[in-house]
């Protein structure tokens, strides 16, 4: 068989659709690399993994931020929360490419809250401008809140490109300190030096800063360069002045993609419904677990008492 044009008419979505219906049936799972291959073997022709069917309709419905005079509940939310964000993104899984954006928070009673999500082609500086702009126009709104992160170029490009929206006193960015330790090694590979490293985050006085500090630079003043490099504001607790509230990692993110594991090889659509269903889950076992030991507070006088 001669090679098809790879502008060929006839080979529409319907036929490729009828040749690998047998191969999705037997396995859902199946890589796009494994039906293009299936495709080409078949017909001699490659198919585009972009490739959009013409005719294609588009529907997207929206829905305003505000109903009324009522807020979206995580805006709501996150006025009971401390004034701390953790972001960060997660690779969408398979065939779909992407990145999931995460927002999270944590409130007075230590629970954790989703703040926001945003679907975007990846970690480039113009969507992360967009994640961050729209998180501080519509739901970090007040001063002094801090942001925990990793040090991805391109979170330090929006914070450099937006001004003070992003730095003190409207905000304070402040690094993951496992991300700092992981570069360390990933810089020197030696392992009992980043222990120190993550030491010199975890100082609480400047005093205890000066000595992990002087601990490091007398091993080697590379070391200390290295980390001179990052600003000791953005890691180390003794100078952010409290805006970190003692957090040092973006742990609150991963504890909400455990939640959402699995979801993120589905298709979109999918991704959000389950998004949506697991966190309504995961918030009606927290309310149970929080109703529950609010009862057991009421009985605890009298359980003891009757001893």
């Amino acid at each position: 068989m001669g090679k098809i044009s790879q502008d060929h008419s006839k080979l529409d979505s319907d036929s490729v659709a009828e040749a690998i219906r047998l191969l999705v049936e037997t396995d859902p799972s199946i890589k796009v690399k494994s039906i293009i291959a299936e495709v080409q073997s078949r017909f001699n022709y490659t198919i585009s993994y972009r490739k959009k069917m013409p005719g294609s309709i588009v529907q997207i419905e929206t829905r305003p931020l505000y109903n009324g005079n009522e807020e979206a509940h995580s805006i709501r939310a996150f006025r009971h929360c401390k004034p701390l964000v953790q972001v960060d993104g997660t690779h969408i899984y398979e065939k779909y490419k992407g990145t999931l954006l995460v927002d999270v928070a944590q409130d007075g009673n230590q629970n954790i809250v989703p703040v926001a999500f945003a679907l975007v082609e990846g970690e480039t500086t113009d969507a992360w401008h967009f994640f961050l702009r729209n998180l501080q126009m519509h739901v970090v709104r007040r001063d002094g809140v801090g942001m925990i992160s990793d040090q991805h170029e391109s979170i330090q490009a929006v914070v450099n490109r937006s001004g003070v929206d992003w730095q003190p006193p409207r905000a304070w960015w402040m690094f993951c300190i496992r991300h700092i330790g992981s570069n360390f090694l990933r810089a020197f590979k030696i392992p009992h030096l980043q222990k120190l490293v993550v030491n010199i985050g975890y100082s609480r006085t400047t005093e205890e800063y000066n000595i992990n500090y002087k601990r490091l630079e007398e091993r080697g003043k590379a070391y200390a360069r290295w980390c001179d490099a990052f600003g000791f504001r953005h890691w180390v607790l003794a100078f952010n002045e409290g805006h970190q509230w003692g957090h040092m990692t973006t742990n609150f993110v991963e504890c909400i993609n455990s939640v959402l594991k699995g979801a993120r090889n589905l298709l979109v659509l999918a991704l959000i419904r389950a998004t949506y269903y697991r966190l309504n889950e995961f918030f009606t076992r927290k309310s149970i677990e929080t109703q529950n030991a609010s009862v057991l507070d009421l009985l605890t006088p009298y359980l003891h008492n009757s001893g």
